[in-house]
């Protein structure tokens, strides 16, 4: 459920214009939506957020498209866990797709057709797990990176674990991975098994609202 009851963890202030927000959320699935155009966000979870599955989502036409962890100061964040899987993400996007901090993420079996500036980023020594995406790249030879390691230099990005393993990298796009590979790490960013890129079609092409009618099945 996007949203179950009118109290909330923290003093919320007014929308900052986000198409999802989770604030100090758990146990959240976003499925099923389509999004494109917000203010801020398309999707964001933050303070202390986590136990999130966002699938079978189209997002189109925006720039930074889903924020997961509030701010590379807030190790609230550090138990995150977040699976993103069976996404399009299309036509018009820029970056953030996601921009991870702290925590955990599996970003497994999504469709990359688009963004302008980067796909995965993340700071703050995140744990990212891509497998079985496909990625194609923009024409732009400056942008063929999927991945985005911010704020910090390469001395220390270098020692956080960011792999990818069954992309299929498409049009020069490229993933540059990082870390040890600590395994026990890497538990914690795997939510279930990836299905093989070259299904990708198939598998995301029920992405999206869905198009339901009253008395039939969806």
């Amino acid at each position: 459920m996007v949203r179950d009851s009118p109290r909330h963890y923290g003093w919320r202030t007014i929308s900052d214009g986000d198409g999802v927000s989770i604030f100090g959320g758990s146990h959240v699935w976003v499925d099923h939506c389509s999004l494109s155009n917000c203010n801020d966000g398309l999707i964001d979870a933050i303070h202390g957020s986590t136990a999130i599955t966002i699938s079978n989502n189209y997002m189109t036409h925006h720039n930074k498209v889903m924020l997961l962890g509030h701010s590379d100061l807030y190790p609230q964040d550090k138990g995150m866990q977040v699976t993103i899987a069976f996404n399009h993400f299309g036509e018009g996007l820029v970056q953030r797709m996601p921009r991870c901090r702290h925590g955990y993420f599996h970003v497994v079996n999504n469709d990359y057709t688009h963004w302008e500036m980067y796909a995965i980023g993340g700071s703050a020594a995140p744990t990212i797990n891509s497998q079985g995406n496909r990625f194609l790249a923009p024409n732009d030879r400056f942008n063929k990176e999927v991945t985005k390691h911010e704020d910090a230099a390469e001395s220390e990005w270098k020692n956080w674990n960011w792999r990818s393993e069954g992309d299929l990298m498409l049009n020069g796009a490229f993933f540059t991975a990082s870390g040890a590979g600590a395994s026990s790490s890497y538990a914690k960013a795997s939510s279930l098994g990836a299905r093989p890129s070259s299904l990708i079609t198939s598998i995301t092409s029920a992405s999206g609202a869905l198009n339901c009618r009253k008395g039939s099945r969806c």
